[in-house]
């Protein structure tokens, strides 16, 4: 080989080469970010619409719809889906795989401008944002002082906000609880009744009385001064004393002789709490592209400064929640796990080798390919998470690979007696043809996962990319510096049996010798009873089928990860006050803080909920409880996150009866839906939600099914007012003049501010407490009738009567839709809706009813999809490249019975470690593909050659399979030692390797194991027809060495 000639008499300029890629590979390692997993984006958009006071079924009807029409004529959509709430509308717009998000966002922006005009005057502009997982906080903080609460919350507010918003990589800021200064103005409508007022009137007064106005200069030959009017309340006697109307025959009415003035807080809509202790909550969001880590510790280096700055107050901000830490976790555990696989294989290469010296060549690609492999993720704008540490992690075993292969090689005409200059020359041509061959397949599997188009195909491009990057770079390790290295350091060792450790060596090697031989004859004897052996594998297969259908082993999209936090939803009935649901979630709190395996409580009462598909809108009768467990190893038996939570959430829903409970682990991708979400859409709402209810009860007696819901219910109460339109009219009034007085009587309004100390406070105009209480005040609402010239009650032209409608109306693709959800519990979800699937099959919903599937069950099918056809395209590819390389069309085939043996070792490992198939898995099944096909290939290979110097085939077989299982022994055997510590890893992020490198070991050792004497056996009946029928005969002799050689 030229080659190999030229690097080993100038190896200045490999040593130039790798020089710089070890510089620039360190250099690239200290600009590499820490984050817990690539940055992937679902082509998703919402558009979120504030409608104050509407039902659902008026936010459906005047925006919803509106919104849907005016979206629906964008590109590449795939589902339409609003959901229409009490004051809030939120539709989301889901697009097709590979649709460029940032375009879709524009043209819908676009869109939904050019429809403005159409939506209702009191509703708010249309907000649009892109879903992603940055989108969930990375940190939830509780802000506390001495201050006074309403004093504190605007020091947070005005001072603290702005400060840690300016941090870069920070996106949003969200502030929940505490309690805000306010103007109320509260309503007497008894005294209205008397005065003859309507609510509106007072509400005008204000309003209009409130302004500053500029109104020109005043100029003079020797001034030039500004004109202002100042209107604006200097105090609450201003406002007191402010003259609503002026009767002709009697005193001004003024706006407190009908209304209370007071200076204090507006009406909580939420309420914060950490570890029992009030606040103010902040949840901080980051950028798309910002780095968690950094955000978080400029974030706590500010609170410091705060905090120290802000001393004599008291303030003080608590951490309830960092994502960095889990972050951290994460890649000190892939990396631990990483220093350990390094080592386990340096063992086994001392071993096999014998010597320090020869394991140090071996192992010298491992360093050279890493460090290569970051300034690879440096160019390609990757960072250090949990994939690309993975792939570094899983491919230590296969970086040595190429070297085994050539310095077992030269070690073997060392041992022929030839120097190490021709040794090495000679090793390296033999085996470099059948080591390209190696690398190239493992390489060559990943190229479709490129093109792969699915909810996580940036994960997996990542992690791909870094393992054919770092494979390509061992290959050229093992054809430069492992031969030059050799070429000056290689001598056959002679080991002392009195040294113990040597004592071992020479003991292991017998044992490897002895090995061997028993090999060379039980090969023998399966080429001579090849039906017998036939019988074994299909008794083997037959027995993995057996595993299969006792259903061990279930199918989910991705394991959700433990965090050792959950969030626990709790729901009163939907009458329930804040200050009640405040109540019932104290008393869990406390009745959780006594439990040894709690650490902190975060409470969010009322507030909005921090899902990826929450409208901003709380609910006065919900609760989040976020929850986070002291480490694994300090709980009662070791107990897992969801375990303890489905213990804890029985014992509350035991001892706080009449509370609704839900909860769901926090996993390390939360996409903001269930796991299980089942959409049904017709033309008839009562139709769909029957079918729903009829399917969640299905589903609540389906085992592994939790936390069944149906987003539509019935019996939300709601006090209805019917207008007799010509009664109104006859009065002199009108639908806006109603609306509005309504609106401000229970809603209240705050358009007009208070200004204080440099600082705006909002007045509040609405009715008193106490004429807002029950149905009945509804009624007497009073309007001032400029027909009558006097005051008039709702009652005289409506009708006001207590009745139920739905808390959120859902419509799917424009037609009207109720989605039924539900947690996995201790199952896989793909088998929890493959077993669904089977009860529908036999018990199907009505034939009007569609039935279309969400969540994890169509992110599987789309990823599982997406993989089987990378896997198909792999295995093309994989033949195509050997089809070039043996030039034959036959022998690729025969290189290809390893595979199937491997898939048997597989499954039977992911049984034995309780694991389900998921989309990690299946990506080891794809690099099943090329790694276990090396085997293969060193036998067919030496086969050939030996074929190719006149040995018989069956004679030219066995010594393929004799001289080959030594490397087929130290390369699969160092390949899975060093993925055993991912497959038992039990720190944090361990869940997504474990099934990955389980399927790893499994189908390297079965086809190991298999492959030894199944390719063999096939080889030898593929010799034997084409000397029976001449037509099928493929040229044996593979490619001319001398051309070879020229090509490496």
């Amino acid at each position: 080989m030229k080659f190999i000639e030229t690097i080993l008499k100038r190896p200045s300029m490999i040593i130039v080469l790798f020089a710089i890629l070890f510089i620039g590979g360190l250099a690239s390692y200290t600009q590499l970010s820490y984050v817990l997993l690539p940055e992937f984006s679902v082509p998703t958009i919402t558009i979120t619409t504030l409608y104050p006071g509407a039902a659902p079924t008026e936010v459906e009807a005047e925006v919803s719809k509106k919104i849907e029409d005016a979206v629906s004529g964008l590109d590449n959509i795939e589902d339409v889906t609003s959901k229409s709430m009490e004051s809030a509308s939120l539709v989301i717009v889901q697009f097709k795989a590979g649709t460029d998000i940032d375009k879709a966002l524009e043209d819908a922006q676009r869109d939904v401008n050019n429809m403005l005009s159409d939506l209702p005057d009191d509703a708010e502009t249309p907000s649009l944002s892109k879903i992603s997982p940055s989108d969930q906080p990375i940190m939830q903080l509780l802000a506390t002082s001495s201050l006074p609460n309403e004093v504190f919350y605007q020091q947070v507010e005005d001072k603290y906000l702005p400060m840690l918003q300016q941090i870069e990589g920070v996106a949003e800021i969200t502030m929940t609880g505490g309690d805000q200064r306010e103007i109320r103005i509260n309503v007497n409508n008894d005294k209205l009744r008397f005065y003859g007022l309507s609510l509106l009137q007072v509400t005008q007064a204000v309003n209009q009385a409130n302004l500053d106005f500029p109104t020109g200069k005043v100029k003079n030959t020797s001034e030039n001064m500004t004109l202002r009017l100042a209107g604006k309340f200097a105090s609450l006697d201003d406002i007191r004393n402010l003259v609503i109307t002026s009767p002709v025959n009697g005193s001004p009415i003024r706006v407190g002789d009908v209304a209370e003035i007071t200076d204090g807080l507006t009406d909580a809509e939420s309420i914060s709490r950490y570890n029992g202790v009030n606040g103010i909550g902040l949840f901080i969001k980051k950028q798309s592209d910002a780095n968690a880590v950094e955000i978080s510790k400029s974030v706590q280096e500010k609170l410091a400064s705060i905090e120290k700055a802000n001393a004599k107050d008291k303030v003080r901000f608590a951490i309830a929640y960092d994502s960095s830490i889990f972050t951290l976790e994460s890649v000190e555990a892939v990396t631990h796990d990483l220093v350990i696989a390094v080592i386990l294989v340096a063992v086994v290469m001392l071993l096999f080798l014998h010597s320090f010296r020869n394991a140090f060549i071996v192992m010298v690609s491992v360093p050279a390919s890493l460090i290569a492999a970051f300034l690879f993720m440096y160019v390609m704008g990757y960072s250090l998470n949990l994939m690309t540490l993975l792939a570094l992690s899983l491919v230590i075993g296969i970086l040595v690979d190429d070297s085994i292969v050539i310095l077992e090689n030269i070690q073997r005409h060392l041992e022929m007696g030839k120097d190490r200059w021709r040794a090495t020359i000679d090793g390296v041509t033999e085996i470099g043809f059948a080591a390209v061959a190696i690398t190239l397949v493992i390489v060559v599997v990943f190229v479709p996962i490129t093109m792969v188009n699915s909810v996580i195909a940036d994960l997996l491009r990542q992690f791909s990319l870094t393992v054919a990057f770092a494979t390509m770079v061992s290959l050229l390790v093992s054809f430069t510096l492992t031969p030059w290295m050799t070429s000056k350091m290689a001598k056959v060792e002679r080991l002392n049996p009195k040294n113990p450790a040597q004592a071992f060596l020479i003991w292991f090697e017998k044992g490897l010798t002895a090995l061997t031989k028993w090999y060379h004859g039980s090969l023998e004897w399966v080429l001579g009873h090849k039906l017998a052996f036939s019988g074994i594998l299909v008794a083997i297969v037959a027995m993995t089928g057996w595993v299969m259908s006792l259903g061990i082993i279930g199918s989910e999209f991705v394991a959700e990860g433990d965090q050792g936090k959950f969030l626990l939803t709790m729901k009163l009935d939907k009458s329930a006050s804040l200050q009640q649901n405040n109540l019932t979630a104290r008393n869990i709190e406390d009745y959780l803080r006594k439990k040894p395996e709690v650490k902190t409580i975060f409470a969010n009462v009322g507030g909005a909920s921090t899902g990826l598909n929450s409208s901003g809108r709380g609910e006065t009768n919900r609760t989040e409880l976020t929850v986070e467990l002291v480490p694994v190893e300090e709980r009662r038996n070791a107990q897992p996150t969801e375990d303890y939570m489905l213990a804890v959430r029985k014992e509350l829903e035991q001892k706080f009866a009449g509370v609704e409970f839900n909860s769901a682990a926090i996993g390390m991708v939360n996409s903001g839906t269930a796991p299980i979400e089942v959409f049904l859409s017709g033309d008839d709402l009562d139709k769909i939600l029957a079918a729903a209810n009829d399917l969640a009860n299905r589903l609540r007696k389906t085992p592994g099914a939790n936390d069944v819901n149906v987003s539509v219910e019935a019996g939300n109460p709601e006090v209805r007012v019917d207008i007799d339109r010509e009664k109104m009219a006859k009065l002199g009034l009108d639908i806006q003049t109603v609306g509005a007085t309504m609106q401000n009587a229970f809603a209240g309004n705050d358009d007009s501010k208070f200004r204080e100390g440099g600082e705006d406070y909002d007045i509040r105009i609405m009715l008193d407490a106490f004429d807002r209480k029950n149905p009945e005040d509804v009624k007497a609402i009073t309007f001032y009738s400029p027909v009558a010239k006097q005051s008039v009650q709702l009652a005289q032209f409506a009708d006001v009567t207590l009745s139920t409608g739905p808390s959120i109306v859902e419509r799917k693709n424009r037609r009207s839709s109720v989605t039924v959800t539900a947690n996995t519990l201790g199952i896989g979800s793909g088998t929890l809706v493959s077993n669904i699937q089977a009860g529908l099959k036999e018990n199907p919903l009505p034939d009007d009813i569609i039935l279309t599937w969400g969540g994890d069950a169509k992110n599987q099918s789309e990823g599982f999809g997406s993989l089987g056809l990378a896997m198909l395209a792999g295995l093309m590819l994989v033949y195509f490249i050997m089809v070039l390389l043996y030039d034959s069309f036959v022998y690729p085939f025969v290189v290809l019975f390893s595979i199937p043996v491997a898939v048997i070792g597989a499954l039977l490992a992911l049984a034995l470690s309780s694991s389900n198939i998921g989309i990690f898995a299946m990506l080891g099944m794809l690099m099943l593909i090329g790694l276990v096909v090396k085997n293969a290939i060193l036998i067919v290979d030496f086969a050939n050659q030996q074929k190719a110097l006149g040995v018989p085939f069956r004679k030219a077989i066995l010594i393929a399979g004799e001289e080959r299982l030594r490397p087929i022994l130290m390369t699969t055997i160092a390949m899975v030692i060093g993925m055993v510590p991912i497959a038992t890893a039990t720190g944090a992020g361990a869940e997504w390797k474990n099934s990955l490198a389980w399927v790893l070991i499994g189908g390297l050792t079965s086809s190991m194991l298999l492959t030894i004497y199944l390719v063999p056996m096939v080889y030898y009946l593929v010799d034997r027809l084409g000397e029976k029928w001449k037509g099928w005969r493929v040229r044996p002799e593979r490619v001319q060495e001398s051309v070879v050689a020229e090509e490496i």
